[in-house]
């Protein structure tokens, strides 16, 4: 069996095939047609309900993916700063509450070896997450994500 490519900043985000190429898409194609309906018949109920269905089915496509990254990303941020507790010194862990969620969440990808270095250059640069993942060397692939 073919192993898998290791993970880097390059092909790190994932495309969930079944949401990004079928549902995705479908729910816009349903919002559009319609709008068509409506434009077409908007003296009729049922153009109506069929533009309220394609509004309602879009944002219940797009919760329906934003949820579980939205808590997947607290759980990540929780995990992160048990890791930081245990890797940092003294003084970089009671600095730990002034990193942002997205720096967190960057800041999983870092090597145990690396990870001091660059939280110390992240505070004093408050640097964006998608410059801290740029930066990190030795790249520690997060292969649950959702």
């Amino acid at each position: 069996m073919a192993e898998k490519v290791p993970q880097t900043y390059a092909n790190h985000a994932r495309f969930h095939p079944p949401f990004h190429f079928f549902l995705a898409p479908g729910s816009i194609v349903l919002l559009i047609l319609g709008i068509v309906n409506v434009v077409r018949h908007y003296r009729r109920l049922d153009a109506w309900m069929l533009l309220l269905m394609g509004i309602l089915f879009l944002a219940a496509v797009f919760l329906i993916r934003l949820n579980p990254l939205r808590v997947q990303d607290r759980l990540i941020r929780l995990e992160e700063r048990l890791r930081l507790e245990a890797m940092l010194s003294a003084e970089l862990s009671a600095r730990v509450g002034e990193l942002t969620e997205s720096q967190l969440v960057a800041l999983r990808f870092a090597s145990d070896a690396e990870l001091p270095g660059l939280v110390e250059r992240v505070l004093a640069a408050k640097t964006p997450a998608r410059d801290i993942k740029k930066a990190i060397v030795t790249w520690r692939g997060d292969t649950f994500r959702v």
